[in-house]
């Protein structure tokens, strides 16, 4: 979650020098010594509240939904509210800002109504990250079901292509996510990525299309993230088959099941199965320097209740990791 070997995309956006991500086609590049860390925030009370709450948390940059994922529809974003979104973002100085869309979504369903409304959701999901100056919109590639995998994955680029078609005056883009390949989901592994990105591409959509890799989503289809040597395998892995140039996102998770279960089951950062000394290798990567990193793990303290203090607490595990500079053995 495999399929023949797409030829490798283009890298001529890698070199462009640091800068703030306005588009979904200008990548982001920073500093190797200050990662650009941020995580995951509710926008409970208002899309400007996601913002307050990465300030308050110490986000340099954000993911949010723009919407109830677990519903097809989706209350309109007012000019005020996406005027003040954006003011807020300025405001922060966050550098990088993303969008995750609708659990529901499911481009490469086999049930022509479901891939229907799939494809509209993606078209809105991307206008409403248009709407607020987010260049890029997470989405997962949906699941086969009773299909053949090839086929699914097939329908899932062709619903992707056709709802960047759709979009094709806006500047915002999909990143399609790695998966753990729970149940009949897609894209647990690199080879199925990089087959959904050669079929966007070569609809004509290649440089609205990138990809989000999940640390816990990867470790739990199978990929190793440490020792070293182990590490630098899977990333020249997913280089050789889909470009370090298309990543533009890491959503950084520890994994509460073991490599290879095919679980989707987020544990906070060295507290789970991939653990504190592959987060310190993972993160001082040469390969991966720059690319933003937003955690996505549970934010319940003790009592149960939503706590900032896991963020905070999460962001500065990752943190001391960086000045620690860990050894690479």
């Amino acid at each position: 979650m495999t399929s023949p070997k797409p030829s490798k995309p283009s890298k001529s956006t890698a070199s462009k020098p640091p800068q703030q991500v306005t588009s979904a086609r200008e990548p982001l590049r920073t500093t190797p010594t200050h990662p650009l860390l941020g995580a995951h925030q509710s926008v409970a009370g208002g899309l400007s509240r996601a913002v307050e709450r990465a300030v308050e948390t110490g986000c340099r940059c954000l993911q949010i939904f723009t919407r109830n994922v677990n519903r097809w529809d989706a209350a309109p974003i007012t000019a005020a509210d996406a005027a003040a979104f954006r003011a807020a973002v300025s405001a922060a100085g966050l550098a990088c800002v993303v969008v995750h869309d609708s659990y529901l979504i499911n481009p490469g369903s086999a049930d022509e109504t479901l891939r229907e409304k799939s494809i509209a959701g993606l078209v809105l999901e991307l206008e409403r990250a248009e709407q607020l100056a987010i260049p890029w919109v997470v989405a997962h590639p949906g699941a086969a079901g009773i299909q053949p995998r090839d086929t699914a994955v097939e329908r899932a680029a062709d619903g992707i292509a056709t709802a960047l078609s759709r979009s094709s005056a806006l500047a915002a883009g999909i990143l399609v996510e790695t998966t753990a390949g729970q149940g009949s989901c897609l894209g647990h592994s690199f080879e199925e990525i990089a087959a959904i990105l050669a079929r966007i591409d070569a609809a004509g959509h290649g440089s609205r299309v990138g990809v989000c890799l999940d640390t816990c989503h990867v470790f739990a289809a199978g990929y190793p993230l440490f020792p070293a040597a182990d590490l630098d395998a899977t990333i020249a892995s997913f280089d050789r088959l889909i470009g370090l140039d298309r990543l533009k996102v890491i959503h950084a998770n520890d994994s509460k099941k073991p490599r290879g279960s095919r679980v989707d089951r987020h544990a906070a950062i060295g507290e789970g199965e991939i653990g504190s000394a592959a987060f310190a290798l993972f993160i001082n990567h040469p390969r991966l320097a720059g690319i933003p990193l937003i955690l996505e793990t549970p934010k319940e303290g003790a009592d149960g209740k939503v706590d900032p203090a896991e963020d905070r607490r999460n962001l500065a595990t990752l943190h001391g990791m960086v000045t620690a500079n860990a050894a690479r053995a």
